[in-house]
């Protein structure tokens, strides 16, 4: 399967009538929208909105009832286990606590996708794109330690070294900043930004940081009770006249 776009406008991500509800209560309800090559998204939202849920509907994690999902050109609820697996290793997905497992090392944390996807590689090879990605996210210096020795900062920073060790087309973070101080989520807000520039990476950025936002945002869209409620830029945004938007911004 091929995965190379043919035009850096040709769409990344493409989304047209999602609809996914849980039971009796419908998280997503007719959202459409369009990403483009190299350009970061953020969905912004209150909790409950089904900020999370449509960025796993885009790997496959969740299935929707109705609507159509594209990624790098390719049809995701026509796609087999197999292709979808392969699908997903163009892609970045990095949650909101990093999600490293505990009785490995950050090495190892980095090593193990490698073995999983990339097992072409020498130990060698290997070994340079795990300190690339570690120095990527300045944490090079932390490549031996333990998780329960890092900062939460560090772990978040930790958590995108892996997604990065397999230099993957698009990035998908699930809230970057939660947990974390002013000083960590500004710096966590920069490093998603140099991450754009360095590896040439389209991104969904689903957050409720307005700090987050405002770093990160090329566009911006606010999902509110399933529905997108508006599309802009950060400034466009900041100016509508609808009190829930205002609201975001106080």
């Amino acid at each position: 399967m091929s995965f190379e776009l043919q035009g850096h406008m040709e769409s990344v991500i493409e989304i047209e009538d999602l609809h996914k509800s849980f039971d009796d209560l419908t998280v997503l309800d007719g959202v459409s929208l369009k990403l483009t090559y190299d350009e970061n998204l953020v969905i912004l939202g209150r909790s409950g909105m089904g900020k999370s849920v449509l960025i796993k509907c885009i790997v496959g994690l969740e299935l929707p009832e109705k609507g159509s999902i594209h990624v790098l050109g390719k049809d995701i609820l026509s796609l087999s286990e197999f292709e979808l697996n392969d699908l997903r290793k163009h892609i970045g997905f990095l949650f909101q606590g990093g999600a490293l497992y505990d009785s490995m090392s950050v090495e190892e944390n980095l090593l193990f996708p490698l073995n999983r996807n990339a097992r072409h590689l020498s130990s060698g090879e290997k070994n340079d794109l795990i300190d690339e990605a570690l120095e990527s996210v300045g944490l090079l210096d932390a490549k031996h330690k333990m998780p329960i020795e890092l900062s939460g900062g560090m772990k978040k920073r930790a958590g995108l070294a892996r997604t990065l060790v397999l230099k993957p087309k698009i990035l998908l973070y699930d809230e970057p900043t939660t947990g974390l101080d002013p000083f960590t989520s500004k710096g966590i807000s920069e490093l998603i930004l140099q991450v754009k520039e360095r590896y040439k990476t389209t991104s969904i950025v689903v957050t409720h940081d307005m700090k987050c936002a405002r770093i990160t945002a090329d566009r911006m869209i606010i999902l509110d009770k399933g529905e997108i409620l508006a599309r802009g830029t950060y400034d466009e945004l900041k100016k509508n006249k609808n009190e829930t938007i205002k609201g975001f911004f106080k």
